[in-house]
């Protein structure tokens, strides 16, 4: 029996399992909507406020639930707003369809209202990007973009469908499986070089694992923490990799990298073997990689082939997915005499710890533990900034709590729409945004979203008044000229233009009336003693179905400690 294509479409995405998706309208998927609304009892559409919020809810919506979060917009400036969230989805390795809409084929090539070449645009940062030709081929086109987003590395898929194809009758069949020639991802491992790997680490007088991203994407948390036990052997993570292990286990370390503790970077600088399972070594972790772990034989893990020795030329590479080569590696643990290690580790934790309460007042270690003592179990949802790397140091993940992040792009405007969608994707969870003045300020508008589609998250605003990592930078590297940082209004006859300005009066928008006009509730913290009652009335309004946003005024003068210039090696931080 033939069909319409947006059937089809619609048809797709109900065999496959959705029941969200994350929907911008426009004159070029209005076919496609029509047909979801028809179905609305099988679906869940969510109306953002912006595209870009869009991907990135759905972003939030695949990282808390491990399926593939399913994003429609329309052509040309629908399209290419989707562009940000589908590189850091890329980056991340988050499973995404995108689908967009297309002028119709006539049209295509004539510079046609709204018509852009979006596969071109994101051929870099997509597994699959295609244009839809063929009406025949649009069941089998659907069946591949979900199977590449999920299978191997997961990652964005981009299917543009032009308006003809949407219309046009064809078969009605959508397949169960599809082969594709030339992608043909990994689903083994090499046992004889995963021995080898592990004789290397079996061997080692310092050990050290490094726990990556790829950890939480292979949902292997709880293996890795055995295997770490079982062997006695540290654990550090990257910014990506927290919570793989519990952060109160005697053998994390810590977070290691531009920004990572003292005693996690000094383990790296010194281990004889380090064993990285799921990370991509980027600059932030390594550094100068001339001094990245200069005394280790570097065993790398990872399901990416083009990861391996891309950045740091390893010794023991191995392919496979971390469940996978865990639930071996677990078979022939046997403990490690590392005690004298593990005792050179703890020195370097008290010689330099990590501490921010060196005076007194609101400080955002304060803030973070609170934070993770109100909520509990919950999904913590950071923008990008200062704000995420004290999220990083300080926010205790304990049990099921998970950590969510833009961590390879560093996408600002990243937070609040990703809580949005980690919400709807369990709404029984508990979600907060952790979120800087400057991120929030880029999706507030998301606001509405939450009110309008019933999608309840606490949203903790740091608010120092500027954009706080650049400043930062300013403050050490260039003289302390804060050009551009200060958020609020400079006043006309300041005599010193570099100064730290001071709060309040100054300073827009008013975050409480923000949220006051879209019907949210919201809290303004200066002390630290209201931090727990104020986070306690969030907790519970949330539990009632309830946005609330609580705004904590912070010192501009706060810094992320340790620190690291880039380019330096992670023995070289800047400590006090």
């Amino acid at each position: 029996m033939d069909i319409t294509g947006r059937k089809l479409i619609v048809k797709a995405l109900a065999e496959e399992g959705v029941d969200t998706v994350f929907a911008y309208p426009g004159g070029m998927v209005t076919d496609i909507i029509d047909e979801l609304y028809k179905q609305e009892d099988r679906f869940r559409l969510i109306l953002p406020r912006h595209e870009q919020a869009l991907i990135h809810e759905a972003e939030g919506y695949a990282r808390e639930s491990g399926r593939v979060g399913v994003c429609l917009v329309t052509s040309g400036p629908g399209a290419t707003n989707t562009i940000t969230g589908i590189a850091d989805a890329h980056y991340d390795s988050i499973p995404l369809v995108v689908i967009t809409g297309q002028v119709a084929q006539p049209l295509i090539g004539n510079d046609a209202f709204q018509e852009v070449d979006i596969v071109g645009m994101t051929r870099s940062i997509v597994k699959y990007g295609v244009t839809v030709r063929d009406r025949r081929e649009l069941g089998r086109i659907l069946k591949m973009a979900f199977y590449i987003a999920q299978s191997g590395k997961p990652g964005p898929v981009l299917i543009d469908i032009p308006k003809d194809i949407q219309q046009k009758s064809g078969p009605d069949e959508y397949p169960e499986h599809v082969d594709i020639r030339g992608y043909k991802p990994n689903t083994s491992v090499h046992i004889g070089q995963l021995k080898r790997a592990y004789k290397t680490l079996k061997n080692a007088k310092r050990p050290l694992i490094l726990a990556g991203g790829g950890i939480h994407i292979s949902g292997a948390e709880k293996l890795l923490t055995d295997f770490a036990r079982k062997m006695n052997v540290p654990v550090c993570t990257t910014v990506m990799g927290k919570g793989s292990i519990p952060c109160d286990d005697p053998l994390y370390v810590g977070n290691s990298g531009m920004h990572g503790r003292y005693a996690a970077n000094m383990a790296e600088m010194e281990c004889d073997v380090l064993f990285s399972i799921g990370t991509r070594f980027n600059d932030r972790i390594t550094g100068d990689l001339n001094e990245f772990a200069p005394k280790a034989k570097i065993v790398h893990l990872d399901i990416d082939t083009a990861s391996i020795s891309r950045n740091v030329v390893v010794d023991v590479p191995v392919v496979s997915d971390a469940s996978l080569a865990l639930t071996h590696l677990l078979e022939w643990a046997e403990p490690m005499k590392t005690e004298k290690w593990q005792a050179q580790i703890d020195e370097w934790q008290k010689e330099h710890p990590l501490e921010m309460r060196v005076r007194d007042g609101l400080n955002p270690q304060t803030i973070m533990e609170d934070i993770a003592d109100v909520f509990g179990e919950a999904s913590y949802v950071t923008d990008v900034g200062q704000h995420q790397m004290w999220a990083t140091q300080f926010l205790p993940l304990r049990g099921s709590s998970k950590l969510i992040t833009s961590g390879g792009l560093g996408t600002m405007g990243f937070g609040y729409p990703a809580a949005i969608g980690a919400k709807a994707a369990d709404a029984e969870r508990p979600v907060v945004c952790i979120t800087g003045d400057g991120g929030f300020q880029m999706n507030m508008a998301e606001l509405a979203t939450s009110v309008c589609a019933d999608i309840p998250v606490t949203v903790c605003v740091i608010n120092n008044r500027y954009l706080g990592m650049v400043r930062q930078q300013q403050q050490y590297f260039y003289g302390k000229r804060y050009e551009l940082t200060y958020l609020g209004k400079r006043p006309a006859d300041t005599e010193h233009p570099d100064r730290l300005e001071e709060a309040d009066p100054l300073y827009v928008p008013d975050f409480l009336k923000v949220a006051g006009a879209y019907g949210i509730d919201g809290i303004r913290v200066d002390e630290e003693d209201d931090i727990v009652p104020a986070l306690q009335k969030a907790r519970d309004a949330q539990k009632n179905g309830r946005s609330m946003l609580v705004e904590f005024d912070i010192a501009a003068e706060d810094v992320v400690l340790p620190m690291v210039k880039g380019g330096m090696a992670n023995s070289d931080m800047i400590l006090k």
